[in-house]
């Protein structure tokens, strides 16, 4: 079983990241996403022990380096994630882009590579390493390289996805084929923030923006990873117990807005996944 909300914690330091998680423990939090290329899982170890909450207690995920398309280097890459978190096993590691990110989205073939990394995690889940296995960024083309080829199918495809910016159509598929999907930055690294129509409805339902966001991830059945260091906002991003009307959703479903991501938009993932993704939104 994986919780349903979990923490993302992209960008925060190696120094910082172990105390935010003891917060957000503490505050309920019990799945973390962290990943070899944040350079901070050490941290997240140390912060998920510190926290005094059994290991079984915790849904840890972490993710290997996109470049890592070599059976060998993916299979001393995971031990070395093990040795970073501190711990015996990984509840969810994922294959962190199909492409390296110098190449990203820019149309190379690593389905070979893609299977070498693949076969690394599948021998660690069999060796208990691993609880499950997944990817991230995948395309419907990747994933099919995968399910085509592999021996154990992605339990989970992480992608970009949020108000405004979701794709759809790689949404309904992976539904089809029983892979779960989980959206990051699923209040568009900050940029919903201040979009007048979110605005305007969360002050209607009465909540904040960011938890009105969640909360759509939430309804479309993905599972979101909300990023803060803040604790109080880390409490409020948990807080999405309430319903957002079918009328209100629908209009939440059709919004294609450009987005800028600001400062972000320099990483790939936001500065080429999003003309993708917004190809796939509702009409």
């Amino acid at each position: 079983m994986i919780p349903k909300l979990g923490l993302g914690t992209w960008r925060i330091d190696d120094a910082a990241v172990s105390h935010v998680v003891r917060d957000a423990a503490a505050i309920g939090y019990r799945h973390f996403d962290t990943a070899q290329a944040y350079e901070n899982e050490r941290g997240v170890g140390e912060g998920l022990r510190a926290s005094g909450i059994p290991r079984d207690n915790l849904f840890v995920t972490t993710k290997l380096v996109a470049e890592s398309k070599r059976y060998a280097d993916a299979k001393n890459r995971i031990d070395g994630s093990l040795q970073a978190l501190g711990s015996d096993h990984i509840d969810l590691m994922l294959i962190h882009s199909p492409q390296p990110w110098t190449e990203f989205r820019e149309g190379g073939d690593f389905d070979a590579g893609n299977l070498e990394a693949w076969r690394a995690l599948e021998e660690a889940q069999q060796a208990g390493k691993i609880r499950a296995i997944g990817v991230s960024n995948f395309e419907r083309a990747d994933l099919d390289n995968i399910l085509r080829h592999g021996s154990v199918k992605p339990a989970v495809n992480q992608v970009l996805a949020h108000v405004g910016n979701t794709p759809f159509d790689l949404i309904d598929y992976c539904r089809e084929q029983d892979v779960l999907i989980e959206a990051y930055s699923p209040v568009a690294h900050g940029a919903a923030l201040q979009h007048p129509v979110l605005v305007e409805l969360a002050a209607r339902y009465g909540v904040g923006v960011a938890q009105l966001c969640i909360r759509y991830c939430l309804q479309l059945g993905l599972l979101p990873l909300p990023k803060s260091t803040n604790a109080d906002h880390m409490r409020s991003n948990a807080a999405v117990d309430f319903e957002i009307g079918e009328d209100d959703m629908a209009m939440l479903t059709g919004l294609s807005d450009a987005i800028d991501y600001g400062e972000a938009s320099a990483f790939p993932v936001f500065g080429k996944s999003r003309q993708a993704a917004g190809s796939n939104a509702a009409a």
